[in-house]
Formats: C-alpha cells, structure tokens, sequence
C-alpha cells in the first residue's frame, strides 16, 4: 500500500494540536473523568491525543494498524503498540476509557470494534466516539470519481442514497444517528451523551481570524438548538454496565 493509499485508508490522524482538538478534550472532560484513570486510545496514530490525556494520567494506552505511526509515537511516548481495533491486546475490564476518536469510519468491522471497546472497558467505564455525521453537508475525506481519488471538502454526498455513497467514498463510512446507536444496542450499559458537534476551524482560523471567529460563534451557538444535527461528528458516550 503507497503512503496516499494508506492516507485515503486509514484517514488523518490528528498530528498537530489545535483549538479543534482542545475543544474536543474539554468536552470528553465534560462528561468523562481522565483523572488517574486507565485510558486506551484506539487508532492513535502518532499519538497526539496520547499525549495530551498523559497530562490527567501515566496510565495512557495507545494502539494503531499503521506500523510507522506507532514506530514513531513509540520515540517519544510508552504503552504504543500496532493493533486492530476488532482485536486489542489487553485482557477484559482493563481500561476505565476507551477512546475511538474518527476511527470507527475507517475500521473493516465497526461493530466488533466497538464491541471490542466495550469488552476491555472496565464495569462502570466509558467508551468515548466521535464518527463522521452522514448528515453534514460537506463529505472531508474526498471521493472516487472516474476511478480517481479526488480530496477535499466534497459537498452533498453524504445526502445520496447509501448505494451511491458507497460507490463515491468506499473508503469511509459516515453515520446517522441511528446507526451510530445501533452499535451500541446489544452491549450493557447506558449512553450518557449524544450529540453532534461542527468543526474547529482551524485553517480558516489561521488565515482568516475573524471568519473563523464567526464561524465558531454561529455554528457552536447551533450546537445548542435542533440545528446540531446538521454538525460535522457525532459526540457519543457510552457507560458500560456495572462499577
């Protein structure tokens, strides 16, 4: 697989730490206790997200498929190790949270990955997700077109009919609602949280500040109205039974 195959594949882990990616922390804080606890992040890449959880806790996990990513989060932090996500490494109950953060999208098997997330969360834990929501407007992963891959920000295909999604982005799921849910359905516990959230804005952000000021305003206002729906990820929190 050629490093764009592999980029097309496994999507863009967060590499740089942002506002985007601040907010998202502050947010699983909201709801999620990090302090001292035993966190696993699944589909780490370099290990970003790693590194800001080992802040509230030295008991940081991190797995990935991608051998160089690990290889090169494992220079700087401990506890990274190439797994899948349908199959982790770690004995049942092991972490108190689970993160799957825009990493469920890209998996062969969703469900077991996530029943996966659930087995090696601790009784009374959390499995935290955010997933791509099929109802924002713009798909950011690029589509196939004529057999060729084109990037960007591509807007209305997540509103096509399933069958047509899938022959434009074969590369990545989007979810509704509903079959984000749907993932959880047979396992025991109970959803804390769930909502949609926008984006962070950051490149607008970084070359147009007041437009990207604008738009964290109005958009995060939205987050507070019916009009979430319309947000780029689904934000879920799921207590598994017990503790």
């Amino acid at each position: 697989m050629s490093a764009d195959e592999k980029t097309i594949r496994l999507g863009h882990p967060s590499y740089v730490w942002r506002f985007g990616q601040e907010r998202r922390l502050r947010l699983i804080r909201r709801h999620v206790t990090l302090e001292d606890a035993r966190i696993l992040d699944v589909g780490c890449g370099l290990g970003v997200y790693v590194q800001h959880l080992s802040v509230f806790s030295d008991l940081v996990y991190g797995v990935d498929v991608d051998v160089e990513k690990v290889e090169a989060a494992s220079k700087t932090l401990a506890n990274i190790q190439v797994a899948p996500a349908e199959s982790l490494p770690f004995e049942d109950g092991f972490f108190d949270v689970v993160l799957l953060h825009e990493v469920l999208e890209h998996v062969d098997d969703d469900p077991r990955s996530v029943a996966e997330a659930w087995r090696v969360t601790a009784p009374g834990g959390h499995v935290v997700v955010f997933v791509p929501n099929r109802l924002y407007p713009l798909e950011t992963h690029g589509v196939y077109w004529g057999g060729r891959y084109v990037r960007g920000n591509i807007p209305l295909v997540n509103y096509l009919p399933a069958c047509l999604r899938r022959r434009l982005c074969p590369h990545v799921r989007a979810y509704t609602r509903g079959g984000i849910r749907q993932l959880f359905d047979d396992l025991p516990g109970h959803i804390v949280v769930h909502t949609c959230i926008y984006p962070g804005y950051d490149k607008i952000a970084g070359s147009r500040p007041r437009l990207g000021r604008a738009l964290r305003s109005l958009t995060y206002a939205l987050e507070r109205t019916p009009l979430r729906f319309l947000g780029l990820s689904h934000f879920l929190v799921f207590k598994k039974r017990g503790g």
